[in-house]
């Protein structure tokens, strides 16, 4: 938190609390033609907490061309929220399991993200797999 000095009608000044700048959250957009390829680059991305959080929105209708043709298909559309760091990862993996030959990969800067949102993404997208997210599958933590 900043400290600011606010002037009051009697000009004096008291200290009002601004809070820091919130975290940088990008979200990163891909589509696939399968819920299984879906739910494993979803399961991935937070896993390896790459992402805090990834929608998943079935019943995408596409209309585009590719190799002269103009295609249809029905697709599957992935919203990951991330850092604005995090973006070259999550590419890698996008590419890694996107079985299209030409992945689309958009990242997008959520500008106007709400203060608490973005610190709950920033605290779930460390980039780094936190080993005690297995314990609940070895009888260990559980979450309430």
């Amino acid at each position: 938190m900043r400290l600011l000095t606010r002037r009051r009608p009697s000009r004096t000044f008291v200290a009002v609390k601004v809070p820091a700048k919130a975290p940088a959250v990008l979200v990163v957009m891909t589509s696939v033609g399968t819920e299984q390829q879906a739910l494993e680059i979803a399961q991935r991305l937070v896993e390896s907490q790459l992402a805090a959080c990834v929608n998943i929105l079935p019943g995408v209708r596409s209309v585009f061309r590719w190799k002269g043709r103009v295609q249809h298909e029905g697709e599957f559309l992935l919203m990951a929220k991330t850092l604005k760091g995090n973006f070259e990862r999550v590419r890698q993996v996008l590419k890694e399991l996107n079985a299209y030959e030409l992945p689309e990969i958009l990242g997008f800067p959520a500008s106007h993200a709400d203060e608490a949102f973005a610190a709950w993404v920033a605290a779930n997208s460390t980039g780094i797999e936190n080993p005690s997210d297995d314990e609940d599958e070895l009888g260990g933590a559980t979450i309430d």
